[in-house]
């Protein structure tokens, strides 16, 4: 009679494998989550453009870094594209040539120097570095953008404003 096994102790023996199974579960889907994360994307460094495609009086836009490439006195600058007033994601108006922000009307130049607005300085920027023709943007960190005041290049506007369209 003690080979046979009673109802409680085989309902106690099974609920503990079920909870060792789901146990074992939860740990084999978690595994990822354990797993390092890759620097590639925002946050790390970002490859942009090859530095020789960059025009002296446009930007490019590199959407993983969520910045604008654009030489200004012949040097490459990443400006970030988030608006230093509230956050608001800033585009390039083509018509006027400024960074022009939906939200509250912060105006920027092409080198992201603040012109007009609530913001309470210029676009912020990300470290740039050339390796083998190759614009690369760290955006592990941000550079403040400056204070209003002096602007780096004197563009006027070229036209119409984008905000005046809206």
């Amino acid at each position: 009679m003690s080979d046979i096994i009673t109802r409680r102790a085989f309902l106690s023996n099974m609920w503990m494998w079920g909870a060792g199974l789901m146990g074992a579960a939860g740990a084999w889907t978690s595994w990822d989550l354990l797993q390092p994360t890759d620097t590639g994307g925002f946050g790390g460094q970002i490859r942009g453009a090859p530095a020789d495609e960059i025009p002296a009086d446009d930007i490019i836009v590199i959407a993983g870094a969520r910045a604008y490439l654009t030489r200004i006195n012949d040097e490459i600058t990443a400006l970030y594209w988030k608006c230093t007033h509230l956050g608001c994601r800033v585009p390039w108006c083509e018509t006027s040539g400024q960074f022009e922000c939906p939200c509250h009307g912060s105006i920027y130049n092409r080198a992201g120097d603040y012109r007009a607005g609530p913001a309470p300085r210029g676009l912020d920027r990300f470290p740039v570095e050339i390796v083998d023709g190759l614009v690369l943007i760290d955006t592990s960190t941000i550079i403040e953008g400056p204070a209003p005041g002096g602007e780096v290049i004197d563009e006027p506007q070229r036209g119409p404003s984008c905000l005046e369209e809206a």
